[in-house]
């Protein structure tokens, strides 16, 4: 008998086993927990047991695959699909490979053109007036509200005055940095007067005999912050599967990347701060001051990337850096240089939000959806539930 048990007085759990008192509906809480704690303690304590409760804790963690219940013969025509899917990925990266030469060929079809855009941007040319027409969607109701105001109002010869005119279009690609929130999070404070110098960003494809890669390529005008005239990071692809995991292959992936030294002028590097501590001599009690510099936050440290050792494994926080730092590079590649005049003026940053939403408002229905399946499901379980009997004491 089980001190404690409401049904104790009948002797109806008298005669019980433990396990069988444990399920008794009348059995009080705290002689289930106490009685759980013994059978805790003879599992430890028994090897047999513990290793039965392993295995099965096993069977139920471990969920059976298709090919489990496959009959040998169909499991090796599997596997000979499993080949051909190898193979597949093999073509699949020669295809990459040919699209990488195909790139390097445009890109030189399209330099042309970038640099005519960095001679505009720079004042070094000015485009004609044929180059400067552009057809715009409210041209017209723009230009009639124009002659409107010609015809009713008379402007003073003072405000007729020469617009300012100034050299290019000032601060191009630091516009561009500000208004990119992935660049712009980079972005500091100290970093803005360098930028006003640079003059054009380049993409360099690597060679046709060369391992796949592509280099960007920073161009700064001479300036009082450093000597190079240009910063360089290159990234490394590799576009082939991996031996243990070729499933895996998604097409070239970056590798690695490289910066460049920054030659700065003395008192000019922004990538460190100087910082002043105070330090006590524990005998004389002395007080000096030790100047030393110290790494600061700052676009810069973009040519200074993680090294990457193929012996070592890289912590959490320099992993995220690192993917974020390929990611950057990437939108580099293939929007910034391309489509850098729509980044300018903001059209393309519409363009980006507008997908953005597009995903967003997916996820969320998506969302929705589920909440509404919990919620149903919730109400079926609740309507399907028997109402538990009332334990009174005989």
């Amino acid at each position: 008998m089980f001190g404690g048990c409401l049904c104790s007085n009948d002797n109806s759990c008298s005669s019980l086993s433990l396990n069988e008192h444990l399920s008794c509906p009348y059995a009080m809480e705290g002689d289930k927990n106490e009685a759980k704690g013994k059978v805790g303690d003879q599992v430890m304590q028994n090897p047999q047991a513990l290793a039965a409760l392993q295995d099965r804790l096993d069977s139920v963690t471990h969920t059976p695959s298709v090919m489990d219940s496959l009959p040998t013969s169909v499991k090796r025509r599997v596997n000979a699909l499993k080949n051909l899917q190898v193979k597949s990925a093999h073509i699949e990266a020669k295809f990459y490979e040919e699209v990488h030469e195909l790139e390097r060929k445009y890109a030189a079809l399209y330099q042309p053109l970038f640099d005519k855009r960095k001679e505009i941007v720079t004042g070094a040319v000015e485009p004609t007036d044929e180059e400067c027409e552009w057809q715009s969607d409210h041209e017209e109701e723009e230009l009639a509200d124009e002659l409107q105001k010609k015809a009713s109002i008379e402007e003073p010869k003072e405000e007729a005055a020469a617009e300012e005119n100034p050299k290019g279009i000032p601060e191009f690609w630091l516009t561009i940095f500000r208004s990119v929130d992935m660049l712009s999070d980079m972005l500091q404070e100290h970093d803005e007067p360098i930028l006003r110098h640079l003059q054009d960003i380049k993409v360099i494809f690597s060679g046709p005999d060369e391992p796949m890669s592509f280099t960007l390529e920073f161009h700064f005008e001479p300036n009082i912050y450093f000597k190079n005239t240009v910063l360089t990071k290159m990234y490394k692809m590799k576009s082939e599967p991996e031996a243990e995991d070729p499933f895996s292959f998604e097409g070239p992936e970056i590798i690695d990347c490289e910066g460049c030294e920054i030659d700065w002028y003395k008192g000019k590097d922004v990538t460190v701060k100087t910082i002043k501590k105070k330090q006590k001599h524990k005998g004389r009690g002395i007080v000096r001051t030790v100047t030393k510099q110290v790494p600061t936050d700052s676009f810069f440290n973009f040519f200074n990337p993680i090294k990457v050792s193929p012996d070592s494994e890289l912590d959490e926080d320099s992993e995220f850096t690192l993917a974020t730092d390929f990611e950057i590079g990437h939108f580099f590649r293939e929007r910034i240089v391309p489509r850098a005049v729509l980044y300018f003026t903001g059209e393309a940053l519409e363009d980006d939000e507008s997908f953005e939403e597009e995903e967003l408002d997916e996820g969320e229905e998506e969302d929705q959806d589920d909440e509404m399946d919990e919620e149903e499901e919730e109400g079926d379980s609740k309507s399907g539930e028997a109402q538990p009997a009332e334990c009174k004491q005989q």
